[in-house]
Formats: C-alpha cells, structure tokens, sequence
C-alpha cells in the first residue's frame, strides 16, 4: 500500500512502480506465503517447512458436500489445550450442562436416564494411531452397560461422544492465551445439525461484532466483562445447575476462568482425568520425538487414521468394548450425496 507493490499467491514480487523500468529490484523480494485450500467452508493452511505440504487429514466431516454442513467458529481467551481438554472430559456433561436435571426428567432405559442416575462412570483409554480415545461406561439396563466414547486426534482436534456423529471439533492456538476454535457439523434433509450440541445457532453464543484488532473477531457476546451473563435468580430457580445459559457459554465460562494458561502444578486430577493425563503424555512424546529424533507426529504423512468416530451405545456387560464398536466407530462407506 505504502508504494504500491504487488505479490502473487506464492508471495513472488510482480510490480514495483516506484522503481525504475529497468530495475531487477523486484526479483530479489519475496514476501512469505503460506499455501492455502478451502475445505468444509474453512480456509487451510500449511505453515511448516516442507516444500510439498503434508496431505490434508481425511477427516469424514471433510467429505459432506456444499450445503450439507454448517460451519461455526469462536475465540476463547486462554489456552487452546484447556479447550480441547475440556472436549474429552465426558463427566461434566451432567453436571456443569445438566447439573439440574432429576431422574424424574429423564425417560427410563434413555441415555438420558443413566447419566443422570450414575453420574460417576468408569473409565477406559488408550492410545492409537491417530492419538488417543477413550470409553466411559455406566451401569444400564439388566445385564448392560451405556458407553460414551470419543477420541483426540492429533494435534487439535477432538470427537465427542455421539451417536454415529459426523462431527469435527478443532482448537487452534492462536498465542499462549487466545484459541480460535471451530466446529463443522453435519446437516439434516430440513437444514438443522443432525446432532444437538455446540455452537451454531446457540442463541446465547452470539457473537459481538468484528472489530479490527487482532484478536477483534468470533467473540463472544457473553464473556468475563459481563460474567458471562450469569444470571443468579435463574440459578436459585433450580432449572440451571450454573445460572449461565448455552452448553458452549457454559464451557467458555469454565476454561477462560481457569486464567489464560493454567497452572497445573497445582491441580488435583483424579480417575475422571484419565483421558485428559493420556492426551498430554501423547503431546509431550510426541513434541520430544519431533525435536529430538525429527519424527513426524501421527497422522502427519497418514492421512487415512482420521477416518474414525466417536459413540455412544448400550453394550452388554461382558462385552469387549474395542471390538463391539468396531463398526459403530467406522466412517460411512456410502458416499456422501
């Protein structure tokens, strides 16, 4: 703007007229670029050093086709693995989301029903190709068991439990204390997500308008200036566990609150940690093998491991929870129309 300089896509300086005709001046400049493709109804980046990028992971939420998908994003201000952490913590759902709700709300034999009735589950995880997955299990039916089970993919990304879901959830850093983060989620014949859930269409997760600082877009309209508008009358009324309205004000609220990077020296993780202790081992291991050994992290050069998804499902008690899933936790073979 300064002088009128002109780049291509690949950052090759075209045109320089405050320079004379027969200069070369513009040959020698070259304005850092970053390959870009549109995918899902976001825009894709690769900013590593390769000079061929790595392929795009072949998440299935990626495969919808235009207008069968929706698309949302939001700014949190803290660190990006206190959102992502708070994704694969499955025992919160029935206290900071439906800490209200009473047996008596809850239709016998539901999901529903057995989270409310046990609101400890018992846990089992372990790592994989793409990262690390985990199943959290309750006491069901006779002879039953209700499992939810979701996955970390590396590095961001998350599956939350869901009954044969097409969902992807990703927390991008954007600095030590600000996350973007984005939701893509699959769409139903009347143009509603098929799945309850996050963000869009939220009313309470409306967003203030976009100003031009860097951190001046997807903000929140509830937010600390306001105390998320936490409304303490609805609280007393016994219909709101938190008093905060909206599942993703309410996760906002808990992960901004823990400060912008949380101190966790001081923290006191117990057995409903387990998934949230197994993805930091997996980040740290795999932050040692790039630095020290140059050994690419999963799904990097294998795009084809993201091709899983989470579930929730009644299992027999005896049943082994791998391979039970098996089917439930592979992508749809048909292609998408």
């Amino acid at each position: 703007m300064y002088h009128g300089w002109k780049y291509d896509t690949e950052g090759n300086c075209t045109d320089m007229p405050n320079e004379p005709a027969e200069s070369n001046f513009k040959s020698k400049i070259h304005a850092t670029a970053y390959p870009c493709v549109e995918k899902g109804g976001i825009v894709w980046t690769y900013m590593g050093s390769r000079e061929t990028p790595p392929p795009m992971p072949l998440h299935e939420a990626l495969d919808l086709a235009e207008g069968t998908y929706d698309v949302g994003a939001g700014m949190r201000e803290c660190n990006w693995l206190q959102g992502l952490e708070g994704d694969l913590d499955t025992s919160h759902l029935y206290f900071l989301h439906h800490g209200a709700k009473q047996l008596e709300d809850t239709e016998p034999g539901t999901a529903d029903y057995y989270q409310v009735k046990d609101r400890a589950p018992r846990y089992v995880s372990l790592d994989t190709d793409f990262g690390s997955m985990y199943g959290a299990y309750r006491p069901a039916g006779p002879g039953e068991n209700y499992w939810r089970i979701a996955q970390f993919l590396f590095p961001f990304y998350a599956h939350i439990p869901g009954d044969r879901t097409m969902r992807l959830r990703m927390w991008v850093p954007m600095d030590d204390g600000h996350t973007m983060f984005y939701v893509l989620d699959r769409l139903g014949s009347n143009g509603r997500r098929v799945h309850d859930g996050t963000f869009i269409n939220d009313e309470p997760t409306t967003l203030l308008p976009n100003t031009t600082d860097w951190f001046g877009r997807f903000r929140l309209e509830s937010n600390a200036a306001n105390d998320y508008r936490l409304d303490r009358d609805l609280q007393r009324s016994g219909t709101n566990f938190t008093g905060l309205r909206g599942t993703f004000t309410q996760d906002h609220a808990i992960t901004e609150s823990m400060g912008s990077t949380l101190n966790r020296t001081v923290e006191h993780v117990g057995t409903s940690d387990i998934m949230v202790i197994r993805i930091r081992r997996r980040l740290i291991e795999a932050a040692l093998a790039l630095a020290e050994h140059k050994v690419v992290p999963p799904g990097v050069d294998d795009p084809e491991v993201y091709r899983t998804r989470p579930a929730s499902c009644m299992l027999p008690e005896d049943a082994d929870w791998l391979e039970a899933t098996e089917e439930l936790r592979a992508p749809d073979p048909r292609p998408v129309s």
